[in-house]
């Protein structure tokens, strides 16, 4: 952990001024400033700069081959996990701090990862991929073996059979590269510590074998208090050039981490706790018999690539993901005393549960057959891709533990008894399914292109409680369009506007007070819009996106209190409206980058008016990420830097009746490029997290009918030095 980067851009546990002027303020200031997302090294070891799109970035997870982003009709993130030491970032969650579009959807320290694009919170199962194949994101993703992060931008239906609209993120593995040897150590306050080593050669007389390793391990000791654990990585990477234009990859990732998670603060009744007054430190599953959450995964994919012919290639590419979980934790949800379960009692207590559900199993198949290239027909050059991607999902568990043991305090000092009796029950998942996909980028004119792309999908899925009650089964099969036309301006612009769908499928709840328990729902598929500009030059690169998104919503109308007392059904839309900007400056040993984003988000259209015009929980109205670096001449290869986030307001409750204030941190580094005769280099690196200290919300995620409060991180210094030999 720690701090240069180059930055390319174009549960089964049971939580419960207007639009327009902010929009024109926040992309000035976007385009002045010019400070953003994260760090760049440069090629040459003294120097740091930042480096937004450059023209050879790309985002594969597009579908488009290796598009230049500056070039392409979409909006895309692209960071090495590289960078991601470089501004001090250890774990995905913190990835927020780098762009505008990205926020916090629910983050609890020691648990999985939840982000939001664009206000739509991304669901861990659908809406993640890892060298492009669909994986579930249920449990802590290790970063040590991944060259890169993949954010894309808007609805997904061109790469996704079913996700929720926002975007997806991609996880791209390293591959075995000819010299890398690179060893590194980590430490931040209070106490963690970490090492980890990279090592990867090409062998034959032509290098036609390859190899990476990747092996980390890290005591963890955060800032948050009775947290403590462990996580641990080893990973390999081996490719092989069988004959000429045929390639055979193979990678594999086994990892561990043991830490207890930390849940979130509540209102008080119906007062919001000042941030300033709360301990950041206090981790409310501080039980004598608190029990850490274990992430357990096993990954391993083969991909074979065949030239067919000169510029088509044929690509089999097949992954196996096997998760397990022991998810345990005391868990505070609700007041009793006061018969409010959306929020803490007034006097500052909780009703505390036992959680435990252990040996949870999540497996996830996936078979991805396609082939693509460049062709020639009617007299315009396309470049396709058309496939076939199967995929299994299977999800085991035990019953669970879900036990009332009295009331806690937010102080974190009241001792309560355990209860680890396993007194519910859970739920068993499968599904199964087949997507087919064409893609295809026509060039209508010599500066104008066509980008189009169809997935046609059917998915089956099952569920069934772990007593073998409320089984339910259902089919369903729907097409998801996208389209986009591009137009080079001049050497450096590019003007586009694009069009897309995205799915999701859900079942009603089989419950006797449904009366069309266990009955699928329609498949509710989102619709969004963007067009923007980008440019491309040598000291200022700059971006700008308007995208409309709306997705119908599903909701229970009526009381839900008797048998057959309500009904699940699409009620009206949600709809997220914004403008993003982003913008990079450089001038010899200065480097500015920034971004923004304002979006309105709305409730629209539901049959109950009191929601109409409601803005989302957890959802800021305006972001703001800047970011700089400054080489010192006076001793070359220091570098200083400096970090800005701002996020405004967030609704803490659905009826928008409390809100938390927005906030600002600021966080400084330094990084020294040091050069060891006859070994290689040595980078160090040290910063400050929260220079100031500063005390607010980070989020207030709404969850199972429940408002919860996540204070921001404390002060906290971390360093860390890396050698390369």
């Amino acid at each position: 952990m720690a701090s240069s980067i180059r930055f390319q851009t174009s549960s089964s546990r049971p939580l419960k001024c207007r639009l327009k002027c902010r929009l024109h303020v926040l992309a000035q200031a976007a385009l002045a400033l010019a400070a953003g997302p994260v760090w760049a090294q440069a090629a040459d070891p003294q120097t740091i700069t930042i480096t937004g799109k450059s023209r050879s970035n790309a985002a594969t997870l597009a579908g488009f081959g290796d598009v230049a982003l500056s070039a392409a009709p979409f909006s895309a993130t692209v960071i090495t996990t590289s960078q991601l030491q470089d501004a001090g970032i250890g774990g995905l969650a913190d990835i927020t701090r780098l762009d505008a579009g990205i926020t916090d959807a629910y983050n609890p320290p020691g648990y999985w990862s939840q982000l939001a694009v664009r206000g739509f919170t991304l669901d861990n199962r659908f809406n993640y991929r890892r060298d492009g194949l669909p994986i579930n994101a249920e449990t802590v993703i290790p970063q040590a073996n991944k060259q890169a992060l993949e954010i894309l931008k808007g609805t997904s239906g061109l790469q996704a059979g079913t996700s929720a609209p926002g975007g997806l993120v991609n996880l791209v593995v390293k591959r075995p590269q000819a010299g890398v040897r690179s060893a590194a150590l980590s430490f931040e306050e209070a106490g963690s510590v970490g090492a980890s080593v990279d090592l990867g050669d090409r062998v034959g007389t032509d290098g036609q074998l390859g190899w990476r390793i990747n092996a980390s391990a890290d005591r963890l000791n955060p800032p948050v208090r009775n947290s403590r654990g462990s996580r641990s990585l080893l990973a390999g990477a081996f490719d092989a050039q069988l004959a000429r234009g045929s390639l055979l990859e193979a990678e594999f990732e086994i990892s561990h981490q043991s830490q207890p998670s930390v849940p979130g603060f509540s209102l008080l009744g119906g007062r919001l706790p000042d941030a300033r007054s709360v301990d950041p430190r206090i981790n409310l599953n501080n039980q004598p018999w608190s029990l850490p959450v274990v992430f357990d995964g096993r990954t391993a994919s083969l991909r074979y690539t065949q030239a067919v012919t000169d510029g088509i290639d044929f690509v089999a590419h097949g992954m196996r993901q096997q998760l397990r979980t022991d998810d345990r934790i005391a868990f505070p949800f609700g007041c009793s005393d006061e018969n409010d379960y959306t929020r803490y009692c007034s006097n500052g207590s909780f009703d505390l549960y036992d959680f435990r559900s252990e040996g949870e199993r999540r497996d996830s198949q996936a078979l991805d057959l396609y082939v693509a290239g460049r062709a020639a027909l009617a007299g315009m050059a396309h470049r396709f891709s058309i496939g076939v991607l199967s995929t299994r999902f299977d999800s085991r568990f035990g019953r669970q533990a879900y036990n009332y043991v009295g009331s806690g305090t937010v102080d974190g000092l009241t001792r309560l008894p355990a209860d680890p009796s396993l007194t519910d029950e859970n739920t068993n998942r499968d599904e199964r399914s087949t997507e087919l996909h064409v893609q295809d980028r026509v060039s209508l004119a010599e500066h104008t292109s066509l980008w189009v792309g169809l997935r046609h999908s059917r998915l089956q899925r099952d569920s069934v409680r772990t007593d073998g009650s409320r089984a339910t089964a259902y089919g369903q099969s729907f097409t998801t369009p996208w389209l986009a036309l591009s137009q080079a301006l001049g050497d450096d612009g590019t003007a586009y506007a694009s069009w897309g769908q995205g799915v999701e499928s859900e079942v009603a709840p089989n419950r006797p007070s449904y009366s069309n328990a266990g009955r699928p729902l329609p498949a509710l598929k989102s619709h969004q819009v963007e067009a923007g500009y980008k440019q491309s030059g040598r000291t200022l690169d700059w971006r700008v996106a308007g995208f409309d998104i709306e997705r119908p919503e599903w909701r229970d109308i009526g009381t839900c209190d008797t048998a057959a007392s309500c009904v699940k059904r699409a009620d009206g839309s949600s709809r997220h409206t914004g403008v993003e900007a982003e913008a990079e400056w450089r001038s010899g040993a200065l480097s500015l980058r920034g971004s923004a984003m304002a979006l309105r988000a709305r409730r629209d259209s539901s049959a109950d008016a009191s929601l109409n015009g409601k803005r989302p929980t957890n959802v800021p109205a305006s972001s703001l990420k800047l970011q700089g670096a400054y080489n010192i001449a006076a001793l070359p290869g220091l570098a200083v830097l400096g970090f800005i986030t701002h996020e405004g307001e967030r609704m803490v409750l659905p009826d928008n009746s409390v809100a938390t204030p927005g906030w600002t941190r600021i966080d400084l580094g330094a990084r020294y490029s040091q050069r060891l005769a006859g070994i290689g280099t040595a980078v160090w690196r040290v910063g400050i997290d929260n220079l100031a200290n500063q005390r607010a919300w980070k989020e207030a995620p709404y969850q199972y009918g429940h408002a919860y409060l996540y204070p921001l991180a404390p002060r906290v210094l971390h360093a860390s030095v890396a050698v390369n030999f």
